[in-house]
């Protein structure tokens, strides 16, 4: 149907329909039955231009101790801000992982996307000390999530995996004890995955040090890191904390997110936040009001859509049992590693942006 607007003289004009003239550019006045055929043909395109879009998504499982430091949270948040991913399955690991679990449902539910499942992992029990986002889950009933919850998430994850017409890319941002396992009862998930992982410190340390550190994600399970990273994965990369220990949003990107209570996905992240910070052990977090804390696991999930905004070097390296990364030219583990930013600005803007565009 072409649509009739008033011109400036009050005259009914037809107009070329707008998606007509992108496709085709200006041309002269058409017979009405060329452009009902013209209509209908891109009307017939969209749906199938719609599924080659999606078919293009990257299949994803997010596996996260979510609910010890918050950056777990800002980092399932933008996963399900980005376009490029498809999130197939919220892993919990380590620690309490039925903790981790509920939080995660319920974000989820804030977000409107109970069509992902989520999957409990090994549970090995955790102290209320860590559990940092427990107030925030005040009256939640895992058993009433809408969505699917898998009680052996392990398996669930292995099924997925091993009936994925295509590669999977796990992002692991927490200690790997699940991945071990799932390694174990079904070594053959390496091929048909690629892993993206926040784990260790190969030049670089906390806050930027020029001091290699004793990564947490490393040091909690360095035998579970291990057994994964000698996985023949299709593809290894990680983020350091050469590069993710130096990621915060401040100033106006941080002030954007904060003000933003009428998108229930951010004022969930920010409760959230307003919650772990005075209970957070480890630091003294008196700055949530005006800025974040480091956002770790924000860039693991960044490189599984892209890598143009850091440098990514080869590295052979041996894994202490302390939870060190050391260079070793005979090391047994071997990675691609994004040592360096090219722009970290430009990814601060980019993540900010990215939360603040619904889906």
């Amino acid at each position: 149907m072409v649509r009739k607007n008033y011109d400036g003289d009050g005259l009914h004009q037809a107009r070329k329909p707008v998606a007509l003239v992108a496709i085709f550019g200006t041309f002269p006045p058409m017979p009405p039955h060329f452009v009902r055929s013209a209509l209908l043909a891109l009307l017939l395109w969209i749906p199938v231009a719609l599924k080659a879009a999606t078919a293009t998504r990257i299949p994803v499982i997010f596996d996260t101790d979510i609910g010890t430091d918050i950056d777990d949270t800002w980092a399932l948040t933008q996963l399900l801000r980005s376009p490029e991913l498809d999130l197939k399955l919220v892993l919990t690991d380590t620690g309490d992982t039925h903790y981790r679990a509920m939080l995660a449902a319920k974000l989820l539910e804030a977000a409107g996307r109970t069509d992902v499942p989520v999957g409990i992992g090994q549970n090995r029990g955790m102290s209320d000390t860590v559990r940092n986002q427990l107030p925030w889950l005040a009256g939640y009933n895992l058993e009433k999530y809408p969505g699917r919850v898998y009680q052996d998430g392990v398996g669930a994850l292995i099924e997925l995996i091993m009936k994925s017409p295509e590669p999977v890319t796990i992002i692991a941002v927490g200690a790997v004890p699940n991945l071990a396992l799932a390694l174990q009862r079904e070594p053959r998930i390496a091929a048909k995955c690629r892993f993206v992982g926040m784990h260790g410190s190969i030049d670089v340390g906390y806050g930027g040090s020029s001091t290699p550190a004793a990564e947490a994600n490393v040091k909690d399970d360095p035998a579970g890191l291990r057994a994964v990273l000698s996985a023949p994965w299709r593809d290894i990369l990680l983020t350091p904390l050469d590069t993710c220990g130096v990621v915060q949003l401040t100033g106006d990107d941080y002030h954007a997110i904060w003000s933003a209570t009428g998108d229930p996905s951010l004022r969930a992240l920010i409760e959230n936040y307003c919650v772990f910070a005075p209970r957070v052990t480890w630091m003294k977090c008196d700055f949530f009001a005006t800025r974040s804390t480091t956002l770790f696991d924000c860039v693991a999930v960044y490189l599984a859509t892209s890598e143009s905004l850091v440098e990514v070097e080869t590295v052979s390296f041996d894994i202490t049992d302390d939870g060190y990364t050391r260079r070793s030219a005979t090391g047994p583990f071997k990675a691609r590693c994004a040592l360096r930013w090219k722009n970290l600005p430009a990814f601060e803007a980019y993540l900010t942006k990215r939360l603040l565009t619904k889906p």
